[in-house]
This record gives structure tokens, C-alpha cells and sequence, in this order.
């Protein structure tokens, strides 16, 4: 057999078209990448629309490592109008995170730029993307990576998409370690509306300062506080701070079951809005039992009404404490328990 040291030209050859296999390989990369940004830069949000034509160009028929990480969200229109699902929401804080993450990442130099792309499926155009995803229940946003296949890519669980576009990001940032950058939301009043909001309160004020003079202010009414301090009790010991700060959702879709509504979520790392909210409202029914009890009930010249009305009262808290204890034990799996003194053994 002939050696390449007896045929040289034979050496170059192979040399030559190992070369021009790399170069069409980097240039077919390259391309591939120059079409996601032509296509990021058409989208007003930076999502790319995909469909299975797509998929197979820059996804499955692209040779691992891709010099690129996708994040998809999937989608379907005929579901949006089942509210519990929260597609709509759900895609439009995709779209701010995808937006945050171009805007944050403009610079050539920065070394996320053109390497995370935004894009979105959607199920009466991409069935057989649906299929290859193995996708069954939504919501579902899978982020694949450079080395990945469409069925080893990352999955965000409910709670990686629970705060919205910033626990996406969280999620995004530990798989890729690429600098996010904050989330750019659009503010809640235009200019115009500004403008329009300090004119009234100027054309209010003077008004405001004869009732306040006059004491003819909802301020000066005892229920208006007294509903107010029940208010604050309820918003304190509910848990409804949390919600706002965490953006938590009041409720989550099954995913073995899209009808089913999950308001009670099981172990520690996640509350939802509705579990607050029913703590709560146990919490405050204890609350203004003892209120009434102390201001309302010692007033009651009848001493058996006083009586009755008591046991009735001692009876509900028992039972709302129970069910605190209770669901403080199903969730977090640490039991609470009563102990008898030692004397009365």
C-alpha cells in the first residue's frame, strides 16, 4: 500500500479538502446564526417564530456543538382562552425577556451576543416539533443547549416560570451561564397620562383642603379605620407582600391534567397566592373573634349569652388554628405537636 510520503500531492489533496470541509462547516455556522439575527431583528419583541421547516434548519439538522442556545417557547392559540393556563401572560413576559436580554446584550463584544436566541412554536403549525419535543401539557418553554438534542434539553418546571420573566431569566442564567442583565419593563403610565394625573391632582387639592378643614373626609369616619386596620391584618398575615414581590400566581395548571387547578402547591420552596390568601382569612376569622370577644361581647349583660358566644368563638379559632397547623405540616412535612404538662400524667 502506498504511503502519503511516497505520493505528496495525494497529502495536499487531503489537506486541501479537510480545509474546505471546515470552512463550509464555520461558514454554514455562521450563516445559520446571521439568519437568527435577521430574523430577531424582523420580530418587534426579539421572538422568532419557528415551524417544523425551521427546526429541522437550525435545530436538528445542525451538527452538535451549534455555536448557539435556543430557548422555545411552545404555544397554542386555541388554548388561550383557558384562563388557568396563562398563556397569554406567559408569552408576553417571554417576549420582555427575550427584548431585556437583546437589549442587555447589544454589544458585538459582549460574549452573550448572537449566542441565546428567543423563539417561540406553535401547535396547529409545528404538531410534529410538538412530537419530537415530546411535549404533552402547557405551559412549556424547553432551552436547549449547544451539545443537546431536542429530548435531553432543559425543561423549566412550574416554578422556574412562577415570578414570570425574572425566575425565567434565573432559570436561563444557571443552565447558560451568560450575564442576563435586569428585566426592562415598560413603565405603567405614559407621559400623557403623567401630565394628565398631576393636572387633576392640582385642580383637586384646594377642594380637598376645605373638606379636610371642614372634617367632612372619609378619614374622619371610625369605620373607614376600622375596615382599614382589618385590611392591613389581612394583607399582613396573608402573605399578599410575598405575592407582589414574588409576582406569584394565584393558582397553577396541572400537568398531568390542564383542567385541573392546583391552589395548594406541596413542599417549601413555593407558595401560592390562594394558600396565603386562606391562611389568611383563617387567621383574620381568629383575629376578630378575640376582637369581638374583648369589646364587643363583655358589653352583653347576659351572662349566659356571654357564655354561649364564647364557647361558639373558642370552638371556630380551635378549628381555623387546626387547619393552619394542618397544612403547615401537609406542606413543609414537619409536624407540630401538642404536649400534655408533665404534672398531669
Amino acid at each position: 500500500m502506498a504511503s502519503f510520503r511516497e505520493h505528496p500531492s495525494l497529502l495536499l489533496l487531503v489537506a486541501v479538502f479537510s480545509l474546505a470541509l471546515l470552512s463550509v462547516s464555520a461558514d454554514s455556522d455562521s450563516q445559520r446564526v446571521s439568519e437568527l439575527l435577521a430574523l430577531q431583528s424582523r420580530s418587534k419583541s426579539g421572538v422568532i417564530h419557528l415551524d417544523d421547516r425551521s427546526i429541522s434548519r437550525f435545530l436538528t439538522s445542525v451538527k452538535t456543538p451549534r455555536p448557539y442556545w435556543l430557548v422555545i417557547f411552545f404555544d397554542a392559540t386555541q388554548l388561550h382562552d383557558k384562563t388557568e393556563l396563562h398563556l397569554k401572560t406567559l408569552h408576553s413576559e417571554f417576549a420582555l425577556l427575550a427584548n431585556s436580554f437583546i437589549t442587555n446584550n447589544q454589544d458585538p463584544e459582549s460574549p452573550s451576543h448572537a449566542k441565546l436566541f428567543f423563539c417561540d412554536l406553535e401547535f396547529k403549525e409545528s404538531q410534529s416539533s410538538f412530537g419530537l419535543f415530546g411535549v404533552n401539557a402547557l405551559p412549556h418553554i424547553r432551552l436547549i443547549a449547544p451539545h443537546q438534542n431536542p429530548k435531553e434539553s432543559h425543561q423549566m418546571d412550574q416554578g422556574d416560570f412562577s415570578r414570570l420573566a425574572e425566575s425565567m431569566s434565573e432559570f436561563i442564567e444557571s443552565k447558560t451561564k451568560f450575564v442576563f442583565g435586569p428585566i426592562h419593563r415598560p413603565p405603567m403610565l405614559s407621559n400623557k397620562q403623567l401630565i394628565v394625573i398631576v393636572l387633576a391632582i392640582l385642580i383637586w387639592i384646594p377642594f380637598a383642603i376645605k373638606k379636610i378643614v371642614m372634617g367632612e373626609t372619609l378619614l374622619h369616619d371610625p369605620k373607614i379605620w376600622l375596615v382599614g386596620s382589618v385590611f392591613v391584618y389581612f394583607f399582613s398575615v396573608s402573605g399578599a407582600m410575598h405575592n407582589i414581590i414574588r409576582k406569584m400566581p394565584m393558582f397553577l395548571a396541572d400537568r398531568n391534567d390542564p383542567n385541573r387547578l392546583i391552589f395548594f402547591y406541596q413542599g417549601s420552596g413555593m407558595q401560592l397566592g390562594a394558600e396565603g390568601f386562606a391562611v389568611g382569612s383563617l387567621y383574620t376569622i381568629v383575629g376578630l373573634l378575640l376582637a369581638f370577644m374583648t369589646h364587643v361581647l363583655v358589653k352583653v349583660r347576659n351572662v349566659n349569652v356571654q357564655r354561649v358566644v364564647m364557647i361558639v368563638a373558642l370552638f371556630i379559632s380551635f378549628w381555623a388554628v387546626k387547619k393552619v397547623v394542618y397544612l403547615d405540616n401537609w406542606k413543609t412535612g414537619y409536624g407540630i405537636h401538642g404536649f400534655w404538662p408533665s404534672s398531669w400524667k
